[in-house]
């Protein structure tokens, strides 16, 4: 036996063999025949418990009490758990009880996969229970499940430690099956938001993940090496400029949930990879998208949690229409007391500095301002806000304001003090798009690492001519956390980044 094993290890491994030594394979091939689920059971069963006197389920063997001749077990599939009463003689009816004195009472162990099959009854204490006549071995838990001990009222061993949660999420799930109700919000947020673009007849389409340049937004690319056409290649920060070439290439509508990947830090609210929903709709502006993320939002709130209200903490969110807007200028001047036009960079600086930001020489001016706003207006929009109308240092891909000099057609949502989407009336002059990316490598060679590369191709689309786009991109993350009151991003992502785990001493 392997020394690293704890006693508990070798128990079951001894399990496993002695399993097999009675002629029991531990991990069976053959097809169970799963009739129903536990909370289809527990539904269904009050109201016509005749239709419930040939049942099939199988799950994790969660809990076992033997009383002589009988006992009960709880078992947990993926819907719920359900209580099973086994009696000796019934799944045993001939001379050989190895099934019951030996298997069940010695062999089985709190995890494994088994099968029952029988008919559905009541309890005298009310509870609903399978009455077990046969069952099937499925698999068998080599590892102990960190099941949570109640003793005097309290709750001992509870498997809650958010890093352990996290990096084994396939042991979270199974003793804290409440967590799978995130998930499944995860699940609904993304189906609401695709219906709603399906219904007005946006396609939904896949783009490269692997580009030969880094551009759609301004982030610090992982980088790679394509072996056979010997060229370096990014994976995608941003899936923005070729939903544009669609665009481009005459579709109306098109959307695409995007694995990004940006090699940033880690904290609360960032992963290195995360999926955005980008959406570009030709003949739009940003005052037509701002009116249909508020539909959209509602929608999908209400599609989530069956109310346009969300809890995130201690504070009630609406997700209901209208929500409030305001330029970035007149948020900074509103929670930062501080008017930002007409500022040159050294005044921009200098504030920054008063306000508590850290600031450097690589930073331009668009960089200064973000820093601003993030630092004194950001935490005040609490119910969802659009800020709009950005200095056109900080959008080089926006279309420039059709009134106001030095702004762009742009808005962020903000949510709980949050960005949760960011959207343009999109640039499609090719020459106005070219200076852009100049002075976005002015930027790079300022030593900031964030700043786009030149995309010669993309120019090139856009000199065959695009029409007038909206586009809008969507942190799915982000969304869920705040439709599920998940502070931190880890807890909507079944496997986050994380970092390699230390080995243990044995």
């Amino acid at each position: 036996m392997e020394s690293h094993l704890n006693e508990q290890q070798i128990q079951r491994r001894e399990s496993l063999n002695e399993l097999r030594a009675l002629g029991i394979e531990p991990f069976p091939a053959e097809t169970f025949p799963v009739s129903h689920t536990a909370k289809e059971i527990l539904d269904g069963f009050p109201e016509k418990p005749e239709d419930y006197q040939e049942v099939c389920i199988a799950g994790r063997l969660m809990t076992r009490r033997i009383m002589g001749k009988a006992g009960f077990t709880v078992i947990q599939d993926s819907s719920a758990r359900i209580q099973v009463y086994i009696a000796r003689d019934e799944i045993c009816p001939e001379e050989d009880k190895m099934w019951y004195n030996t298997i069940f009472k010695k062999l089985l162990d709190i995890g494994d996969f088994i099968g029952v099959e029988g008919y559905m009854f009541t309890t005298k204490t009310g509870e609903i229970t399978l009455h077990a006549k046969k069952i099937t071995f499925l698999a068998k838990c080599l590892n102990p499940l960190p099941l949570p001990k109640e003793k005097d009222g309290e709750i001992y061993d509870a498997f809650t430690d958010p890093e352990m949660r996290a990096r084994m999420r396939y042991v979270d799930l199974v003793v804290n099956p409440q967590n799978k109700e995130t998930f499944i919000k995860r699940t609904k947020v993304i189906q609401s938001l695709r219906n709603t673009f399906n219904n007005r007849g946006y396609l939904e389409v896949e783009t490269p993940i692997l580009q030969a340049i880094h551009g759609g937004a301004a982030a610090r690319p992982f980088a790679t090496h394509h072996n056979a056409l010997d060229i370096p290649l990014y994976l995608r920060i941003a899936n923005e400029l070729y939903l544009k070439r669609l665009i481009v290439g005459g579709f109306d509508g098109v959307y695409e949930f995007a694995k990004n990947f940006r090699n940033e830090g880690i904290d609360r609210t960032h992963n290195p990879e995360f999926t955005a929903l980008e959406i570009y709709v030709a003949y739009k502006d940003y005052f037509w998208m701002m009116d249909f993320v508020e539909e959209m939002l509602e929608k999908c709130a209400i599609d989530v949690n069956g109310t346009t209200d969300a809890q995130i903490g201690d504070k009630t969110i609406s997700f209901a229409r209208p929500y409030a807007r305001m330029t970035m200028a007149e948020s900074i001047k509103k929670y930062g007391n501080f008017d930002i036009e007409g500022k040159t960079e050294q005044e921009l600086g200098d504030f920054a500095k008063s306000v508590g930001c850290e600031v450097t020489s690589k930073m331009g001016v668009a960089k200064l301002i973000d820093e601003i706003f993030g630092e004194v207006a950001e935490p005040h929009l609490i119910q969802p806000t659009f800020i709009t109308d950005y200095p056109i240092e900080m959008s080089p891909l926006t279309k420039k304001h059709r009134s106001k000099a030095g702004l762009v057609e742009r808005f962020e949502l903000f949510v709980n003090g949050k960005e949760v989407a960011n959207a343009y009336s999109e640039l499609n002059d090719p020459d106005d798009q070219r200076e852009r990316f100049m002075d976005q490598l002015k930027l790079a060679e300022r030593g900031d690492e964030e700043a786009m590369a030149m995309d010669h191709d993309f120019l090139r689309a856009l000199e065959y001519g695009m029409p007038p786009t909206s586009g809008l991109g969507i942190g799915i993350d982000r969304l869920t956390m705040m439709l599920t009151n998940n502070a931190s991003i880890q807890e909507v992502l079944f496997f986050p980044q994380m970092r390699p785990e230390k080995p243990s001493n044995g």
